[in-house]
């Protein structure tokens, strides 16, 4: 009788059906997550936020965009909220992402290393905050990025050689931070490069 529980196409199909089912509420259940360690890692002086809880979609919150595929999260845009904060390590569990604009904030601190795990991020926008620290080498992994904006904060140090390796980059704006040293050679592999 086990066998042939087994062996029924309906039953295999259902089964499959749930495990698939389970894996995409584990994703979106990731996502909820790293999008609730942001909102309860900065202030919301103007509750923008106020959208963020368990009583609805993360697609219907504010700033926020899914795929209409798998409702995983594709965009976030926080841009000019008033947000400040640090940036959790846990926004680099939102995998799918392919745009982070969080653009005139008050926002600080060095960039989590978990960013490096963004690996499908075309658009990264963090000008006009207050970050700090040294642009990180690991920034040259997220190979499909097309557009970083780090304008108007305190990023200091030099400019990472790994940049190069951002092949498909079409505009950099790093103006207005604490950036020291010469351009690097390396940054003439860039042939995308526009602006």
């Amino acid at each position: 009788m086990a066998n042939l529980c087994f062996h029924s196409p309906f039953l295999m199909f259902s089964l499959l059906c749930f495990q698939f089912t389970l894996c995409l509420t584990n994703f979106t259940t990731n996502d909820e997550l790293a999008l609730l360690a942001f909102k309860f890692s900065v202030k919301d002086p103007y509750n923008h936020l106020a959208s963020w809880s368990n009583s609805s979609s993360i697609c219907n919150w504010v700033g926020v965009m899914c795929d209409s595929h798998h409702e995983r999260v594709i965009a976030l845009n926080l841009g000019e909220m008033g947000l400040k904060g640090i940036l959790p390590s846990k926004i680099g569990n939102l995998s799918f992402l392919l745009e982070l604009d969080l653009h005139s904030n008050n926002l600080y601190g060095e960039l989590p290393k978990e960013l490096i795990q963004l690996h499908k991020l075309q658009i990264l926008n963090l000008s006009y905050n207050e970050f700090n620290g040294e642009i990180p080498i690991w920034i040259g992994s997220l190979f499909t990025l097309q557009h970083f904006h780090l304008r108007n904060n305190s990023f200091g140090g030099v400019i990472p050689k790994s940049i190069s390796n951002l092949s498909k980059l079409e505009t950099l704006n790093w103006n207005g931070n604490l950036i020291e040293g010469f351009t690097p050679f390396e940054i003439g592999k860039l042939s995308s490069l526009k602006i």
